[in-house]
């Protein structure tokens, strides 16, 4: 029996490697409504009320990956209510229109696709109550349905939220913490192999051999992994894009039970007193905090 992940774990930070700091901290900052909650030298940390959700790290020097390369596949940034997502949704398209990909339905949640300025996927949602959630057989139901996105502003975008979404940053409505990271991978068994069978995430859907969707505690998902764009890709090298995942654990003990684990199984881990960092089969750095 495959030891589980503390039930209310969840996602941290998503850390990012940047050619260009000014500009991808507009993007985040203006366009997607996130607060800068600390700058330092070439990195900016942004989230909103003291929780970060995206870090941007300068590194001028870094080539971008190649399009088939594992790495991620996007960060997805989940609001508290559908007003604060419309508001979000409507200040990227006022700022920054050409980046946006697309809108779905997934049942469990409704969400808008856009580009970032360096090419790193972004999703912005929001969830349904998980008494709307439907399960069979341990799988979570999901699917892809048209959702338009003007109709959707239409319907939850309210003057106050339109407002406020170009006020300043510590005016802005609601909470937005990161909810879920969805990566490109090599091969699904692998991943699920890594993610499942000795990080202890538990699978919540899968297709085929082309993607898997894994949660603690019966969330829908906390990680994704696909091979719709990186199918049989091998390890990454050093490049601009994904710097590294963060998952928070509740408690110090469950902290450490993990990294005994992981070691257990060969995986080299990286602690450095307060976390514990570790690479994926792709390279994908995965650091976990108490």
């Amino acid at each position: 029996m495959t030891e589980l992940l503390p039930a209310d774990s969840a996602m941290g930070a998503v850390t990012l490697r940047v050619a260009d700091l000014d500009a991808m901290t507009a993007y985040y900052r203006d366009a997607v409504t996130l607060s800068v909650l600390a700058q330092e030298g070439g990195r900016t940390i942004l989230g909103r009320a003291a929780t970060p959700v995206v870090i941007l790290e300068h590194a001028p020097e870094l080539r971008h990956a190649g399009p088939r390369d594992a790495g991620l596949f996007h960060t997805a940034i989940l609001f508290d209510t559908e007003e604060t997502l419309a508001a979000a949704v409507y200040s990227v398209a006022r700022r920054a229109p050409g980046t946006f990909t697309g809108s779905a339905d997934h049942l469990v949640s409704k969400a808008f696709y856009f580009t970032d300025p360096e090419g790193n996927g972004v999703e912005l949602y929001w969830d349904r109550d998980r008494t709307q959630w439907s399960w069979t057989h341990g799988q979570v139901e999901m699917a892809t349905l048209y959702l338009d996105p003007n109709d959707f502003l239409g319907e939850h975008l309210s003057e106050r939220a339109a407002t406020l979404a170009n006020a300043a940053a510590d005016e802005r409505l609601g909470d937005a913490v990161v909810g879920h990271v969805h990566l490109s991978v090599g091969d699904v068994a692998t991943a699920r192999a890594f993610y499942v069978d000795r990080l202890g995430f538990e699978t919540t859907a899968a297709l085929g051999d082309q993607a898997l969707f894994v949660s603690a505690g019966g969330y829908h998902h906390h990680m994704a992994m696909n091979t719709w764009n990186s199918k049989g890709a091998g390890p990454r090298r050093l490049a601009l894009g994904l710097g590294e995942v963060e998952i928070q654990v509740p408690t110090a003990d469950d902290l450490g039970s993990l990294t005994e684990r992981m070691r257990h199984y060969g995986v080299q881990t990286r602690d450095d007193g307060r976390s514990v960092a570790f690479d994926d089969p792709w390279a994908n750095t995965v650091r976990v905090v108490a």
